[in-house]
């Protein structure tokens, strides 16, 4: 089974982002959980969602306090503690952030397996959010997708379309572009070589 814990703000989509990962592993034939974890918290405050992926039926009905990886839709939220960010994440385990930020500039995550995107920029040149507060979530499906392969980009695209009907072809297009442009080691450059436009 694949845990993923998905780190954002309110209004960024950390929601949406973990429903199109979970409907684009399903289109692929895998068993999905896909759950936020939210009290009263308002646009802009920190929010969490959650992933499983499993190709046996998932049994666990818990927030996921042991992640294989981590997908952080704000860089700043390592500035609230590194330590409550990745809580939990497991050994050799996995950090996908949206910053500007290149990989080894990261020295404090050195035991973990780092990728960056710059996913703001990507959608404020789609047109997703406003300048100011752009909306991440697409791209940072989409890298996460060409990082670690966990759907097809055809699954991923008609999940985005299914979840996003406003600007639906802009969003996948971002998503796309979000995985060409990951940052770090050639394992990532590797996976992300195979999307198509």
């Amino acid at each position: 089974m694949i845990e993923i814990r998905i780190h954002g703000r309110g209004g960024q989509g950390a929601v949406i982002a973990s429903q199109i990962l979970a409907e684009a592993a399903f289109r692929e034939a895998m068993h999905v959980q896909a759950f936020p974890s939210f009290g009263s918290e308002r646009r802009g405050a920190p929010v969490a969602a959650f992933l499983r992926l499993d190709h046996s039926p998932i049994t666990v009905r818990s927030k996921v306090y042991e992640p294989d990886g981590i997908l952080i839709l704000d860089q700043t939220l390592l500035q609230l503690g590194v330590n409550s960010i990745l809580t939990g994440l497991k050994p050799g385990g996995w950090i996908l952030i949206n910053t500007p930020r290149a990989p080894e500039e990261f020295e404090e995550f050195a035991q973990f397996e780092i990728c960056t995107v710059d996913a703001a920029s990507i959608s404020r040149r789609h047109g997703l959010g406003s300048s100011t507060a752009p909306i991440v979530n697409t791209v940072m499906a989409g890298a996460l997708t060409g990082f670690k392969g966990l759907a097809g980009f055809d699954h991923l695209a008609e999940a985005i379309r299914h979840a996003v009907p406003v600007k639906a072809e802009e969003n996948v297009a971002a998503a796309v572009e979000g995985a060409r442009e990951i940052r770090s080691a050639k394992a990532c450059e590797r996976r992300s070589d195979h999307v198509n436009a």
